[in-house]
């Protein structure tokens, strides 16, 4: 029941804190387009940039978690399988 409870905090926090984010996307637009208009491209290019890097970085974590989920869940398998044989062959011999 606390885990529960710590993931609905964990989620309430994160809806709440996302609504600050979205007021960078005016600000950046605003600054492409006056270094555009200027014709420099320097700080639209970093700006492109670091929104693949916040585009990456979500997936990389999905990625990570799902192969240690994964990996973990072989080793679980492979232990109830050698416990499962295990039993097998303790009722076997009796």
């Amino acid at each position: 029941m606390k885990s529960w409870m710590k993931w609905v905090g964990f989620v309430l926090v994160f809806v709440l804190t996302v609504s600050d984010s979205f007021a960078q996307c005016a600000m950046c637009r605003g600054t492409v387009e006056s270094t555009m208009s200027n014709g420099r491209n320097l700080a639209a290019t970093g700006l492109n940039t670091g929104i693949l890097y916040l585009l990456a970085t979500p997936y990389l974590i999905v990625g990570a978690i799902a192969y240690l989920w994964i990996r973990n869940s072989k080793k679980e398998h492979a232990q109830r399988l050698e416990i499962a044989s295990r039993v097998r062959r303790v009722m076997s011999q009796m």
